[in-house]
C-alpha cells in the first residue's frame, strides 16, 4: 500500500518524473551559451557534452547547439552543410516536444529554434521554409506570452518580429500571407526590447547582451536611428574577447560614419584556435581599408578571398580590388579584377549584382569619382567632397556616370549636413535615373525622405518613400524598398 501511495505521489506530484526532462540554464549551461554566441564553438561543444553526461534530463542543450549550427551555417555559408544540418532541427523538435510542458522554456525554446532556422533558411534561399517557420514561432511565442506574461525571452524574439513584419518588401508578399494574425510595427517591436533592455539593466539576464545586438540592429535598419545603435552598443558588449561581438560593433561603425573605429575593432579582433574562423571579418577590415584608401587593403580582401568557402561578396570583392587597382593607377589589374567578378562567386546579393553588372560594363570608371564615393562611405566627407570637386561633370562620358556624378555629390552634401543642397542634386538624380536599371534615384528618394522625415515634415517624406516603392532598380531594390516601408511605418 506505502509503495503504490509512493508511486501516485511520484506520478502526480512530480513534473519531472511525468515529463522525464526539464529546460534549465545551469551555471555550466549559461557557460556553454556564452561560448556558442562569442563563436568559441569548440568549447561550447566540451561543455555541453559534460552537461549531456552528468545532467541528460536537462532540454536546454539542444537550444545551444541549435545556436551553434545557426551561427555555422550564417559565417561559412556552406551549402552542404545547411542541407546536413536541417535534419538536426527536427530531431532537436522532437526532444524538445517531450520536456516539461509547464516550463516557460518548453514553447519558447521550439519558438527560438524556429525563428533562428527562419533567418537561415533566408540565407540559403528557402524562402517558404523560412516564413513557414516564422509563422509556426510566431503561434508558439503567442501560447507562451498568454501563459507566461512575465517571460522575458518570449518578448525579445516577439519584438523581432512585430518590428519586422510591417517592412516586408513588397516582393515577399506571398509570403506575408503565411504570417496570418502576425501584425506590429517598429515602434511596438522596440517598445518591447526597451521592455527587456529596461529589466536587464537592473536584474541577471541571460539574453541581455542577445538582445542589445537586435535592438541596435533594429535601431540602425529599421528606426532610423544610427547614433543610437551605436550609443546602447558602446561600453555594453566585449569586442576583445567576444568575436561576435566584435563583428556586430565593427558592422555598424563602418555603417555609422566611424570607418577610424570600425578599422581598430576588427585590427584587435579576438583571434586564435579557440574562435571559429569568420572570414569575413577580414573582408570588413579590408573594405574599411580601401574606404580610408590605405596601401594595405587589398592585404586584407585576397585573404579572405584565400579562405572564404561561401558564395555572396566574392564579386563584390573582386570590385573592391578593381577599384583598388584603379585608385593606384593601374587599370591593367582593374580590368583583371573585373574579369574574375564575371567569373567568380554567385550574383544574388545586392552588392554582388551591382559589382557583376559594372563588370560587365565596357569603360573605366573615373578615379576621382571611386575615390569620393569610397571617402563617403568611410565617413570622410570634407575629403570625398574635394575629391567629387575635381571632377568635371561635361567632361564624364557616360550617361550612368553623369548620373551617378550627381547621386554622390548629393550623398556627400547629405553627409555634411547641407541639406537643401542635398536634395537638390537628390531631385536631380530622380528626375534624370527614374527609368534606368541603377539604383541610384531610388536611393536618392529614400535618402530625400530621410531628410525630411527627421524635419518633421511628414509628408515630404511621405511623397519621397512612395517615390522610392515605385522604383524598380535591378540593384537593391529589396533592401531599398524594405527601408521606405520602415520610414512609411515610422511616420504613420
Amino acid at each position: 500500500m506505502k509503495s503504490g501511495l509512493t508511486f501516485i505521489l511520484l506520478l502526480f506530484g512530480s513534473t519531472s518524473f511525468l515529463f522525464g526532462s526539464r529546460f534549465e540554464y545551469t551555471s555550466l549551461a549559461r557557460l556553454a551559451y556564452e561560448k556558442a554566441i562569442s563563436l568559441q564553438f569548440s568549447e561550447a561543444k566540451s561543455l555541453l557534452y559534460q552537461i549531456k553526461e552528468h545532467d541528460p534530463d536537462n532540454l536546454i542543450t539542444y537550444h545551444i547547439e541549435n545556436y551553434i549550427d545557426c551561427l555555422t551555417l550564417f559565417i561559412t555559408e556552406d551549402k552542404e552543410a545547411f542541407q546536413k544540418m536541417k535534419a538536426r532541427k527536427k530531431e532537436r523538435l522532437e526532444k524538445v516536444a517531450l520536456g516539461n510542458p509547464n516550463s516557460p522554456y518548453y514553447l519558447y525554446v521550439q519558438a527560438d529554434i524556429r525563428l533562428q532556422w527562419a533567418l537561415v533558411r533566408l540565407k540559403f534561399e528557402e524562402y517558404l521554409g523560412a516564413f513557414t517557420d516564422v509563422s509556426k514561432a510566431h503561434k508558439l511565442l503567442q501560447k507562451n506570452e498568454k501563459a507566461f506574461p512575465g517571460f522575458l525571452p518570449n518578448k525579445k524574439d516577439l519584438g523581432l518580429l512585430h518590428a519586422l513584419v510591417g517592412t516586408i518588401p513588397d516582393s515577399y508578399k506571398w509570403g506575408v500571407k503565411l504570417l496570418s494574425g502576425l501584425t506590429g510595427t517598429i515602434a511596438q517591436g522596440k517598445a518591447e526590447m526597451e521592455q527587456v533592455l529596461g529589466f536587464a539593466r537592473y536584474n541577471e539576464f541571460l539574453f541581455e547582451e542577445e538582445t542589445l545586438v537586435i535592438y541596435s540592429l533594429l535601431l540602425l535598419h529599421l528606426a532610423n536611428q544610427p547614433e543610437e545603435a551605436w550609443t546602447v552598443l558602446k561600453g555594453r558588449l566585449n569586442p576583445k574577447h567576444n568575436l561576435l561581438h566584435c563583428f556586430v560593433m565593427g558592422n555598424i561603425a563602418m555603417r555609422t560614419g566611424r570607418n577610424d573605429e570600425a578599422i581598430r575593432l576588427l585590427s584587435n579582433r579576438p583571434k586564435g584556435t579557440s574562435y571559429f574562423p569568420f572570414p569575413f571579418t577580414d573582408y570588413m577590415l579590408g573594405i574599411s581599408k580601401l574606404r580610408k584608401l590605405s596601401p594595405d587593403a587589398d592585404q586584407y580582401l585576397l585573404k579572405f578571398l584565400s579562405s572564404y568557402e561561401g558564395e555572396n561578396f566574392i564579386k563584390d570583392t573582386y570590385q573592391k580590388l578593381a577599384w583598388y587597382s584603379l585608385i593606384q593607377g593601374n587599370t591593367k589589374n582593374y580590368q583583371n579584377y573585373m574579369k574574375s567578378c564575371i567569373s567568380k562567386g554567385k550574383a544574388l546579393t545586392g552588392d554582388d549584382i551591382s559589382a557583376l553588372n559594372e563588370a560587365k560594363e565596357s569603360y573605366i570608371p573615373t578615379p576621382n569619382l571611386i575615390r569620393a564615393r569610397l571617402l563617403f562611405d568611410g565617413g570622410y566627407y570634407q575629403k570625398a567632397f574635394l575629391d567629387i570637386e575635381k571632377i568635371n561633370y561635361q567632361n564624364l562620358n557616360e550617361e550612368k556616370e553623369k548620373l551617378e556624378y550627381l547621386y554622390r555629390r548629393g550623398r556627400i552634401l547629405d553627409g555634411l549636413k547641407k541639406y537643401n543642397s542635398a536634395i537638390f542634386y537628390y531631385n536631380l538624380t530622380i528626375q534624370r535615373g527614374r527609368e534606368q536599371p541603377y539604383y541610384f534615384a531610388c536611393n536618392a528618394a529614400l535618402k530625400a525622405g530621410l531628410i525630411y522625415e527627421n524635419q518633421r515634415l511628414k509628408e515630404k517624406a511621405k511623397e519621397y518613400y512612395h517615390q522610392c516603392l515605385s522604383m524598380r532598380p535591378k540593384e537593391h531594390q529589396n533592401s531599398l524598398h524594405h527601408q521606405a516601408k520602415a520610414g512609411l511605418g515610422r511616420i504613420r
